[in-house]
């Protein structure tokens, strides 16, 4: 069940949350998705999610359903507008008050804008710990600021807390913003569908709509669910599912998905899935819930964050007491104050939001091109291919195969050959045997057929009008002990024997994709070190396309477990295999055992296949291989942009303590070295989300 986690405005936050909740019976497995504030709950655990939270966080409601409208904190204008003015005020008079009788109007100015925007965030630190919470960014800025007032430095601390206020503020909305760009992503959802029942039409929700149903797709709609077009024609919009904007035409007997938007014509069709399992169900899904799994970094930084927080305030505090007691002349206050520096610059909440935000935002950046990748964890991964294998026949192929020469032999005539052979092969559902029988064009009698066999890796036995057909490879003929001369033939090769007697061959012919060439070219351009393709195709067949295509290498007549082991050979000579990955491109149907054994898998033309997104970390939603190459370049956009964060982050905070603990940084450097980082970082992942807009 999705649940949102209404008022979750802190990374931080959403990790204790996870936390807290994965410490329960039933709520072990329960991840919280930050990015788009969500949860995904066992129904019957929703009630002691809820306590567990409100328990954990006050201010975080969980509701029912999906993500809400952000709207941002509307209510902190008022309070940041006052409290920036009294400021103001504090700041310019601060020597006059000061120095006169009325030296209280100092305190009542700076700490009235003080408490006007730190309010919240003290009550929060005092809810933090009573729950033993000390290490919280609301405890460190009131401790922070509460010293300074100790000290007297009113106008540090007015300004800390109003600067860390506004800092909040903007950062709240760079976050929603980066929602409400990912929510746009989503808006692919159909709202309702044209629901026909006896002659008529209602406008019903896509959930209601059952399966074997006819729904009317209009002009200008979006179309609600997965089926097949009964009646009309027209031209679909299909950029939304696949990141392709040529139009795609839909007749009767098309295959329609949801998702996609319907030109001009109008369109009667049949459901074939319901919602939950149509096209656009599925990516929302995988899109939302790839959040949840992390790269290495994001990990690396959660860990991180838990020791570096308690390290710093460590220091602060050896920092305010050690001096004074060891160094002459070392005062407490200034060396108090040196402290407190530290501590306004030791809250990581610039790495713990910008990081996952960034990873969320090449995820949904790659999905509008028509690339789902199931994690941020593979998208990490694929930034740094060594390997790439590819499978052939419909991979770097088309799968269109055709009869292209009939070689009859011993008598027989080229009629004799393909009438048998499309015979044998009338219950195959192999695109060979789909362009047998459609080059030989006449209609095949089921009842002439009998004793049907499929021979694994060679081929078909069966009786047609009463004689012995075998169809099949070179094996086939071997196996059988069938006299041939024809052995040494060029091409994918079926050859016929007639109750034991050779009776000719056929050639089958397959063409290569058109951006097959370019796929391969741009990958080596990426840096990728071997390319391979590993087919069940005869090795005649193979060692031309792989020619063709200047592959490293190939391996050919693989069974699906041959596939497999040449696989983990090559996966073997991969160096570095902590750091460089194995990908394997296949069809995600035939090829589900090699796709799920690699390093990272890719389902090449998943659209609407099950097997595909199920089986696949990363679905190319279109036929092309050349997404694979642009894909790349997205995985290490994102690396980098997430990368440029963390030494940003590290950098100027270290930069700072560096500063504070030798006296030169003051306060106000601290809060730029907090919130302004923090922004900085915030604005720098949300460019992921426009990751690819320009080709």
């Amino acid at each position: 069940m999705r649940c949102t986690l209404d008022g979750l405005d802190c990374a931080s936050c959403a990790a204790k949350i996870e936390k807290e909740l994965n410490k329960n019976p039933g709520l072990e497995n329960v991840k919280v998705n930050f990015a788009t504030k969500s949860i995904d709950l066992p129904e019957e655990m929703f009630a002691v999610a809820q306590e567990l939270i409100t328990r954990i966080e006050p201010e975080v409601k969980l509701k029912k359903g999906h993500v809400t409208e952000e709207k941002g904190k509307k209510e902190y204008h008022l309070p940041l507008w006052i409290s920036g003015l009294l400021f103001v005020i504090g700041v310019i008079f601060n020597e006059q008050l000061h120095n006169t009788a009325y030296s209280w109007l100092e305190y009542l100015v700076l700490l009235t804008s003080y408490f006007l925007v730190g309010w919240p965030v003290i009550t929060q630190a005092f809810r933090n710990l009573i729950r033993g919470e000390v290490f919280d960014e609301n405890i460190l800025m009131t401790l922070a600021t509460a010293g300074a007032i100790g000290i007297h430095q009113l106008p540090e601390a007015a300004g800390v807390m109003l600067f860390y206020a506004v800092g909040e503020y903007f950062q709240d909305k760079a976050v929603n913003h980066s929602r409400r760009s990912i929510k746009a992503l989503l808006a692919i959802q159909p709202d309702s569908a044209n629901l026909q029942e006896n002659g008529t039409t209602r406008r019903v929700r896509p959930e209601e709509v059952m399966v074997g149903e006819t729904i009317v797709v209009k002009p200008g709609e979006r179309v609600p669910l997965d089926g097949e077009v009964l009646a009309g024609e027209s031209f679909v919009d299909t950029s939304a599912l696949t990141g392709e904007s040529t139009p795609r035409k839909m007749e009767a007997g098309a295959t329609i998905l949801a998702g996609m938007v319907n030109g001009g014509g109008l369109l009667t069709v049949k459901v074939t899935k319901p919602y939950a399992e149509s096209s656009v169900a599925r990516i929302l899904n995988l899109v939302e819930k790839a959040a949840e799994r992390k790269a290495p970094t994001e990990q690396f930084i959660t860990v991180f964050a838990r020791y570096y927080t308690p390290i710093v305030v460590g220091a602060a505090l050896l920092l305010a007491v050690l001096p004074p007691l060891l160094l002459p002349g070392a005062t407490f206050g200034e060396w108090l104050y040196r402290a407190l520096v530290l501590l306004v610059i030791s809250c990581p909440c610039a790495l713990v939001i910008s990081i996952p935000l960034g990873y969320f935002g090449g995820i949904g950046g790659a999905s509008r091109h028509g690339i789902l990748i199931k994690g941020a964890n593979f998208l990490d991964a694929l930034a740094a291919p060594h390997t790439v294998v590819f499978d052939k026949t419909g991979t770097l192929t088309k799968g269109v195969f055709r009869v292209t020469e009939v070689a009859p032999r011993n008598g027989f005539t080229q009629e004799e050959v393909l009438a048998a052979a499309a015979g044998a092969e009338v219950y195959s559902n192999h695109p060979i045997a789909h362009s047998l029988r459609e080059a030989y064009g006449h209609e095949i009698r089921v009842d002439l057929v009998r004793d049907y066999q499929e021979i694994p890796a060679h081929g078909i036995s069966a009786v047609v009008d009463g004689k012995q057909v075998l169809a099949g490879n070179d094996r086939l003929m071997h196996r059988e002990a069938i006299e041939h001369e024809d052995c040494e033939v060029q091409g994918t090769i079926v050859y016929v024997a007639i109750d034991r007697e050779y009776a000719g061959y056929i050639v089958i012919s397959d063409e290569l994709k058109e951006d097959a060439k370019q796929a391969v070219h741009d990958l080596k351009a990426l840096g990728v070190q071997k390319v391979f393709m590993l087919t069940g195709d005869d090795a005649t067949v193979a060692a031309r396309v792989a020619d063709q295509l200047q592959l490293d290498g190939f391996y050919a007549e693989l069974l699906p477990e041959d596939k497999v082991t040449r696989l983990e050979e090559l996966m073997a000579e991969v160096p570095n295999r902590k750091e460089q990955k194995l990908v394997f491109v296949g069809d995600g149907v035939n090829d589900a055992p090699v796709i799920t054994r690699a390093d990272i898998g890719v389902a090449m033309g998943g659209l609407g296949s099950d097997a595909a997104i199920e089986a696949a970390d990363l679905v190319l939603m279109e036929d092309d291989p050349s997404k694979l190459a642009q894909a790349i370049k997205i995985a290490r956009q994102t690396r980098w942009i997430v990368r440029q964060n963390i030494y940003l982050a590290f950098a100027i905070k270290a930069f700072f303590i560096l500063l504070g603990a030798f006296g030169v940084a003051t306060i106000w450097e601290a809060v730029f070295a907090d919130v302004g980082v923090t922004l900085l970082a915030v604005f720098n992942a949300s460019r992921t989300l426009r990751i690819g807009e320009k080709g």
